[in-house]
């Protein structure tokens, strides 16, 4: 990789990572406001919470194909602009119908298809999965860091301050956009050369589609009931969850990072398996293990050492697996099924947390998960996943 691609991998891993940390931070703190939003209910929160998903899953094939024909950049700005403007939305009242309102205006500026294209368009063939690996563990340093940041900026400034913090972040993300990433001059690099193995990537493609609407699906659900589990059964005040996030997030990046080093080399099915069961251990613990503090912390270090590591990792797997041509329009349907996932947990997490209170949001998530690890293993013996080189 030469310096102008590192850098330009390093720019682009910034936008995501200003934009997702945008969308993250509200995570650990909505539903601690069921009782203080203006007609909130839990179904609503969980609305609130998912809905940016679903705007983001009707727009991203769209918005990929329109970058396909006008350029990148225009498509990027547009979403980022809209992006900004559905955080001040959100903050402009105390009423639950603004926040969905503003969330869903957030997810309108549907662009993560179109900036991992530009990231295709600006790297050579051989370094587009180095691109998309560096942009992946953005993602997943955007929502740790996330969980940190999100509790400080409730406590300091109210859910108000955490709304108006990530429209300034999107309008980060969008200077840097026009003042740091190149703009891409179409002939820069060839097409990849066409895959030499005969298989077929719609397998692959439908595989990491799945993959990311369960994770996401899985992620959603489960915090309309994580932020109550830590005030409620374990007694902490919710400007010091950071208390219990901070731990769990280290020790889950540290379990990580030999893992993250192994897939760069070559892609273990077992990894990818682990991750999944490793993610659903941690909702059956969450669900079965008593509210103490030692136990909630080994049930979150479980959830977030899976999350984290599939997160990093799918987004260089599904460029390798696009085909070069309609890259933008491949990635547009993949992050689809990302947010569709993330309006479905949204969504189905706050009905069961009506109906089975918040423990049983993770016992029905672990129930997925494990119906996700065997489709997947299915999956993967018959049509193996290719890892980035």
């Amino acid at each position: 990789m030469t310096s102008g691609e590192l850098r330009t991998a390093l720019a682009l891993a910034a936008v995501f990572f200003l934009r997702m940390m945008g969308l993250f931070m509200v995570l650990p703190v909505l539903a601690l406001y069921v009782e203080h939003l203006e007609a909130a209910t839990p179904l609503l929160i969980g609305c609130a919470l998912g809905i940016y998903g679903l705007t983001q899953a009707s727009l991203q094939i769209a918005f990929g194909k329109w970058s396909d024909r006008v350029g990148r950049r225009p498509v990027i700005t547009v979403g980022l602009a809209i992006f900004a403007l559905g955080g001040l939305v959100a903050a402009a009242s105390n009423h639950i119908v603004a926040v969905i309102l503003g969330r869903a205006l957030q997810g309108a500026g549907a662009i993560s298809g179109a900036t991992l294209a530009l990231a295709s368009d600006l790297t050579r063939p051989s370094q587009r999965t180095k691109t998309m690996a560096i942009i992946g563990m953005s993602i997943g340093a955007a929502f740790t860091i996330s969980f940190l940041v999100g509790p400080l900026l409730d406590a300091w400034f109210g859910l108000r301050g955490v709304f108006i913090g990530g429209a300034v972040l999107g309008l980060g993300a969008l200077a840097l956009l026009w003042l740091v990433v190149p703009q891409p001059s179409g002939t820069a690099f060839p097409a990849e050369a066409p895959r030499s193995d005969g298989r077929d990537t719609t397998h692959e493609l439908r595989h990491l589609q799945t993959a990311v609407f369960c994770l996401h699906l899985v992620l959603a659900a489960s915090f309309v009931s994580i932020p109550l589990l830590l005030s409620g059964d374990l007694g902490v005040a919710k400007d010091r969850h950071y208390q219990i996030y901070i731990p769990v997030l280290a020790l889950s990046m540290l379990f990580i990072w030999p893992l993250l080093r192994s897939s760069r080399e070559h892609m273990d099915r077992r990894l990818f398996a682990a991750a999944i069961a490793c993610l659903g251990i941690g909702e059956a613990l969450l669900w079965a293990m008593p509210a103490e503090r030692y136990a909630i912390g080994i049930a979150l270090t479980l959830f977030f050492t899976g999350f984290n590591y599939l997160e990093a990792l799918l987004p260089s797997w599904i460029s390798r697996a696009a085909p070069s041509a309609q890259k933008g329009s491949a990635l547009g349907a993949y992050a689809t099924g990302q947010f569709l996932g993330t309006f479905v947990g949204g969504l189905s997490g706050g009905v069961l947390a009506g109906y089975l209170g918040s423990r049983g949001v993770f016992a029905a998530a672990a129930l997925l998960c494990a119906g996700w690890l065997v489709f997947s293993l299915r999956q993967t013996a018959q049509h193996p996943v290719d890892a980035p080189a």
